[in-house]
């Protein structure tokens, strides 16, 4: 899956699009507010080359651990599986990739959200 996408260079750009529209919601932003998010950025694209299949190998911190406390609801959670399916699709990702990634954050929903 992650040859379809266009592998490195279309998953940074679907990251990039991401944390865009996540910068300018005014429900979602509030959360990245104290953090750095050229770290996020590249922590989210080598998870998501991980589950797409790609060489990357995500070392970040475990999701319930780097989102505990944080206070996420389930409609912002919503929310952000919305907007990174919504870049998936800009980026002509496959409708199968999209599908693969959407049963991937319908697995951790439970870790991210409070």
């Amino acid at each position: 899956m992650y040859s379809r996408v266009g592998g490195g260079p279309a998953i940074k750009l679907v990251v990039d699009q991401l944390y865009t529209w996540i910068l300018l919601d005014e429900e979602l932003s509030p959360y990245f507010a104290t953090v750095t998010v050229e770290s996020l950025k590249r922590h989210m694209a080598a998870l998501l080359a991980q589950v797409l299949g790609g060489p990357q190998e995500y070392t970040g911190r475990e999701l319930g651990e780097s989102h505990r406390g944080l206070g996420i609801t389930d409609a912002h959670y919503t929310r952000v599986v919305d907007l990174a399916l919504a870049a998936l699709f800009l980026a002509h990702a496959p409708r199968d990739v999209i599908a693969a990634v959407e049963d991937t954050l319908a697995a951790v929903r439970a870790d991210i959200v409070a």
